[in-house]
């Protein structure tokens, strides 16, 4: 699709999947997603969901994976999941309080980041962080999504929410200076519409500039992934991700 790489957050259909996961699948393949990012793997082993991947040509794009289940002895066996799965991006969605608190356990998160990022190189994983609303509201007089990256290592992944962000407040331009502060970090990115007049709408109803964007993270974000993430519903959820992607390739074309 214009020389980028569209895929699916699976978030966006996931009671589609608990029911029926391989019919997801398929349905998203069809739709003209190159691949999917996981938030959860419905039952699944790592092989049995190569295995459809395969089976549709999908790629995985990447994994919401919780910061435990990076954390001691569940270190290995994530490790081990992401290898057979064939992922190369553990994306962790959020941070329990106790790490977010105050401008120095932020600090502590990127320490954290660095050393896992780290272990993971030596698999050919790359871990990344992705944004929800908190990571914008100043704190201690700085914005902890910049207290996080400036103290990170280049290869920590800056998975940039644009629906998120600016739902904490951003404005479009914002969001675009971020993606110039931290380049080529943006390695994959969720796009999430965000409307001031409604929260039910689809990607290109809403008012990002979304060809601006998506420019800016090929020439100075480094993106391989775009992510399409919808959490609202003004039709059911297949038809939802169906339109996004249809209005993305016209937005694109």
């Amino acid at each position: 699709m214009g020389g980028i790489r569209i895929a699916l957050q699976l978030y966006s259909i996931r009671e589609d999947c608990r029911r029926d996961l391989r019919g997801c699948l398929k349905a998203v393949a069809d739709m003209g997603y190159e691949g999917v990012e996981f938030a959860g793997y419905y039952g699944y082993d790592a092989d049995e969901l190569k295995g459809m991947l395969d089976e549709y040509g999908l790629e995985v794009a990447g994994s919401h994976t919780g910061i435990d289940a990076l954390l001691g002895i569940c270190f290995d066996n994530t490790v081990e999941f992401n290898l057979r799965l064939g992922n190369r991006f553990i994306i962790v969605p959020s941070l329990p309080e106790y790490m977010r608190g105050s401008r120095d356990r932020w600090v502590e998160a990127a320490r954290l980041f660095n050393d896992l990022a780290g272990k993971l190189e030596r698999y050919g994983i790359r871990i990344g962080y992705h944004n929800h609303t908190v990571e914008f509201k100043p704190l201690d007089g700085e914005v902890p999504w910049d207290i996080f990256f400036k103290n990170t290592r280049s290869d920590v992944i800056m998975q940039l929410d644009t629906g998120n962000a600016m739902r904490a407040g951003l404005t479009v331009d914002e969001v675009f200076d971020i993606v110039k502060r931290y380049p080529r970090r943006a390695v994959t990115v969720h796009l999430k519409e965000y409307s001031r007049m409604s929260d039910r709408v689809v990607i290109g109803e809403g008012d990002m500039r979304w060809r601006e964007f998506i420019d800016l993270c090929i020439e100075i974000g480094g993106t391989e992934w775009f992510i399409i993430e919808q959490e609202s519903y003004p039709y059911p959820p297949l038809d939802c991700v169906r339109k996004c992607i249809d209005n993305l390739r016209r937005i694109i074309s």
